[in-house]
């Protein structure tokens, strides 16, 4: 079991809360097997008692009017995980991710929850009604490893949930290696993307266009159900190397004969694609050419980068 010094800085602020008259509900657990992170989020929200729940990871600091904000908000779309914007310490750290989250336009907190960032609205900013935390069961509580957050979120949208971001930096983020979402590993994540994705787009199309005829559009393609294999038309690139191939053969099938899959440019593919190109890496040339096929994002294509 893993042993820190939780107790001891809890133990020093309970009076210091308490002089302020700041009601302290103090739990003291142990386990020879910790739940982890998703057990100790359900055993918060069971000690406290608000029709409302503010999410604060313990590394993380919230800004002096946070709480103010993020209920207005949460009493007006009582049905939504309402989230803010953020920075990130120490400053420039995941740069990129930062970027994203902080910058995807409203219908997109929906149309990009497939991609490997995770949710739409960073956990450390949630602020939502206890209805929505009692809808979805709470959270998963299977232990190290597992993406407790992404599991709530995609189980809070299936039950007709809502999203939304307030617009303003109200957080920040703290990066370190000891943060538990190192715990997580890619193939978790990647399987119940996957399988979200199956279950909720792919089983509503009727074939569509994988782009990217690299390692990770075929990795995606290997990773679907033999049913959603069949619905891929053809694979897209701008590699002339791999168009010029002209073929992808599934070698790993059983079946006889081998799966064998198109390999074309991308002007030529046929909506509705699966974008396995990650964003912001190509110099704006991948969304240049996106953006030149006059697409709908959430209806001709999604992320899956």
């Amino acid at each position: 079991m893993d042993v820190d010094s939780s107790d001891e800085v809890l133990e020093t602020w309970i009076p210091k809360l308490k002089a302020l008259n700041i009601k302290v509900v103090y739990r003291k657990q142990q386990h020879s097997n910790p739940k982890g992170v998703g057990y100790a989020k359900n055993q918060a929200v069971d000690q406290s008692t608000g029709k409302f729940l503010c999410f604060l990871d313990a590394d993380d600091i919230m800004h002096c009017n946070r709480v103010q904000k993020q209920y207005d908000v949460a009493v007006q779309k009582p049905n939504s995980i309402v989230g803010c914007k953020f920075n990130r310490v120490p400053e420039g750290s995941t740069e990129r991710y930062t970027q994203w989250a902080n910058n995807l336009k409203p219908f997109q907190l929906y149309t990009q929850i497939y991609t490997s960032n995770g949710p739409t609205i960073i956990m450390p900013t949630w602020f939502c009604s206890r209805a929505i935390f009692n809808e979805v069961g709470g959270f998963s509580e299977a232990g190290k490893g597992t993406p407790e957050d992404l599991l709530f979120f995609f189980s809070h949208l299936r039950n007709g949930g809502g999203v939304h971001r307030i617009d303003e930096d109200l957080l920040t983020y703290r990066y370190h290696l000891q943060a538990t979402t190192f715990s997580v590993s890619e193939h978790t994540i990647w399987n119940i993307r996957v399988r979200e994705f199956e279950d909720h787009i792919l089983a509503k199309w009727q074939n569509f266009t994988i782009w990217n005829a690299g390692k990770q559009g075929r990795k995606l393609f290997r990773s679907l159900t033999s049913a959603n294999r069949l619905k891929v038309t053809a694979f897209c690139d701008v590699d002339i190397k791999k168009i010029t191939k002209g073929i992808y053969i599934h070698e790993e099938s059983k079946e006889i004969p081998k799966p064998r899959i198109p390999i074309i440019h991308f002007t030529e593919g046929k909506p509705p694609f699966i974008i396995c190109v990650k964003l912001g890496m190509t110099g704006g040339s991948f969304e240049s050419n996106l953006t030149s096929l006059h697409l709908t994002e959430g209806v001709d294509y999604y992320h899956f980068n």
